[in-house]
Formats: structure tokens, sequence, C-alpha cells
């Protein structure tokens, strides 16, 4: 890997495989050019290409963070996850703030009750519907989870 455009097949064929927000691109190649073992200035001038490559990438819409934060929050829904860990997960990605509290607006306006139902589904496959004995260690596991005590309240009060 000493050129730019093979930096550049190394990112399409990363990104054919994986999704990913930009940030998260950009440290994939710092640590592909990282490895490589080749002159520091080498090194220096594919550095100062990611920027460009990954303009280059997002032009050509094979990077969106827009479409890679919506994927994820919706995987997220279906998987039983609350806005809090959506909340940290897009943060620890690097995603904009305002791109996703965007999300969550649009979220909110095409389902209110998005967060219950994500809830339903926590609970569901963490038995909590099942064992219904010990409330308290229920709503402690739903608030672990990082939902609200009035969500929790709720789906323990619909058994």
């Amino acid at each position: 890997m000493t050129e730019i455009s093979d930096l550049v097949k190394y990112a399409i064929n990363y990104l054919s495989k994986y999704s990913s927000s930009k940030t998260n691109l950009e440290r994939i190649l710092r640590n592909k050019i990282r490895r490589t073992n080749i002159e520091k200035k080498e090194k220096f001038t594919l550095y100062n290409s990611i920027p460009e490559i990954i303009k280059k990438l997002e032009k050509n819409n094979f990077i969106n963070d827009y479409n890679y934060a919506t994927s994820k929050v919706n995987t997220f829904i279906s998987n039983g996850k609350s806005k809090t860990f959506i909340k940290n997960y897009l943060f620890k990605k690097e995603i904009d703030e305002k791109l996703s509290s965007d999300i969550f607006i649009e979220l909110d306006e095409e389902d209110s009750n998005w967060e219950i139902k994500s809830a339903r589904i926590f609970a569901r496959k963490k038995n909590i519907k099942k064992n219904n004995n010990n409330n308290e260690k229920n709503l402690s596991k739903m608030a672990r989870a990082g939902f609200s005590y009035e969500i929790a309240k709720k789906i323990l009060e619909e058994n």
C-alpha cells in the first residue's frame, strides 16, 4: 500500500463488508497506514490524503452518516435497546449530535411509542414478564439497560 489508489480500494472494500461512519472509516484508514511498512514521508502523504478520500466516498454516496445512524437506530430498536443506549452508541461512533437528535425527532414523529415497544422487546428477551415475583429486580434490570422509571413501571404493569 504505497499509493492513494490502494488506500481508496481498501476503503471501498471495507465499506462493501461493513457499514461505517465517516469518523470510524478515518480511524480504520489511519490504522491501516500505521501498520504498513513504508517510509515516513509516504505515510505522511497517505495520512494527508484521508480527508480527500472520505470526501470522494461521501460524494459518490459510499458513506453517509445519516443512513448509517438511521440503520443502527432501527437495528437497536428491534433488538430492544433504550434511547440512552442508542445515544451513547452514536456518541461513541462520533455521529454529530444534531444529526442524532434529528433522527430521534423523526422517530418520535413516526411513532411516539417506539421506546415502549423497544422496552417490551427487552422485557421479552430478558424474561422479565415470566418471573413477575420480584418487581424491584426487574425494575433494576430495565434501569441498567437505560429505560426510564416510567417506561419500566409501565412494562411491568402490563404483565
